[in-house]
């Protein structure tokens, strides 16, 4: 597996910390749990990069990575977690908006769904969010390894459905399944901005 150029650079609580240099930005959101860090490490080729937990919720700031000293991709805190108080879930909540409709650096939202289940409410109305803002993004279904070939067509069939989109990447942090689509997506993304 080759390993791409990545580097952590800052965890932003605040849009005042957020990179003000200007390189383009590609954000991965979804459900507390939905594998995000997971993914960023496989696609990255480089173990423990963005910390992964058995504990939902674990990420509690916007965290910038720097990739190939070209630009960056952003870990979203993930949403939908209960055992977080209404406070704190609300204020990612504010955190994360902003950033979505905030940030003309953004030119790549990745919306993470686990194939294993049929998209949830919060998932539809991310992905709601990100069209009404008219924002380009892609789905990934993530965890396809745990399914069936047969499985595998209906989660990512579901998925297109529920979410009412036909670009849905079957990705699996196991065996990176997936990864050259989800590659070519985030570089014609990126080419495409400069």
């Amino acid at each position: 597996m080759k390993e791409t150029k990545a580097q952590f650079v800052l965890a932003a609580t605040d849009p005042s910390s957020f990179p003000r240099d200007q390189r383009a930005e590609v954000a991965f959101l979804g459900r507390s749990n939905v594998g995000k860090s997971s993914l960023l490490n496989s696609l990255l080729g480089v173990r423990g990069l963005a910390r992964t937990s058995s504990t939902p919720g674990r990420t509690q700031s916007i965290n910038f990575f720097l990739i190939e000293q070209s630009y960056y991709f952003v870990d979203l805190p993930g949403y939908g977690y209960a055992k977080t108080s209404k406070e704190k879930r609300r204020a990612w909540g504010q955190l994360i908006e902003r950033y979505l409709a905030e940030r003309p650096q953004l030119v790549l939202s990745i919306l993470l769904v686990d194939a294993r289940h049929e998209p949830t409410l919060s998932d539809l109305q991310m992905k709601s969010w990100l069209q009404h803002h008219g924002l380009p993004f892609w789905v990934v279904c993530t965890k396809v390894d745990k399914l069936s070939a047969n499985e595998r067509r209906k989660a990512q069939q579901q998925a297109m459905a529920t979410l009412g989109t036909d670009r849905v990447i079957p990705y699996s942090s196991i065996t990176r399944e997936g990864s050259g689509q989800v590659w070519e997506v985030i570089r014609s993304s990126v080419a495409r901005s400069s």
